[in-house]
């Protein structure tokens, strides 16, 4: 378990916090804001939500994240699951993170699953009631359209705000897409190693 979350923390470090993909990933993480809950085997839709609902139930806490470290989900499937979670739990936003996705900086909306290429798949949950707090505050305009985004499936923004967001990262990335890459692959490389000395058992992606 601790392998698990060491390798959640070197992607929340090195990739969404180096690279400024959420505007509170820091603080959270730093401020005991940030629950994780690690799910084994191939947890099925509702070990995803009652896992969510329990650790959004935690007070202080502005983002959830469910790893399960073992589902051989792929992308697709990942996502459908996504859209039934959303579903049951209809006061957060949701969003899917899944480690297998090619770096394509051909469109800045095509860029984006190989962001949130997290060592397992993941879902992320954040309370709409925050979502709407941000609405509310006066942060830069930047971050705060870029927490609406953090809504997922469950709050989507108008299109020209998610274009701008994807525009903006795309330029960020593209200025280091080389080092982004290798960084991703080094934590890959990592979780392989890590995995198999602790004994936590994975079979190849799909």
């Amino acid at each position: 378990m601790a392998e698990v979350r060491r390798l959640l923390d070197r992607y929340l470090v090195e990739i969404v916090e180096t690279y400024e993909l959420c505007p509170w990933a820091q603080a959270a993480r730093s401020g005991g804001e940030l629950a994780v809950e690690i799910l084994w085997q191939e947890p099925g839709e509702d070990a995803w939500v009652s896992a969510a609902e329990s650790q959004l139930a935690r007070p202080g806490i502005r983002v959830v994240m469910i790893v399960a470290p073992q589902s051989r989900l792929a992308p697709a499937e990942l996502r459908a699951l996504r859209d039934r979670v959303a579903a049951r739990i209809p006061t957060a936003g949701v969003a899917d993170f899944h480690p297998v996705a090619e770096l394509e900086l051909a469109t800045p909306a095509r860029l984006v699953p190989f962001l949130r290429r997290s060592p397992d798949p993941l879902l992320q949950l954040v309370p709409l009631a925050l979502l709407d707090g941000v609405r509310a505050a006066p942060p830069p305009v930047a971050l705060a359209e870029q927490a609406r985004m953090l809504g997922g499936i469950a709050q989507r923004p108008r299109e020209a705000v998610a274009d701008r967001i994807a525009a903006a990262n795309h330029a960020r990335v593209s200025a280091d897409a080389a080092a982004l890459a290798a960084r991703f692959a080094d934590i890959a490389a990592d979780r392989a190693r890590s995995y198999a000395r602790v004994g936590i058992t994975t079979s190849p992606r799909p």
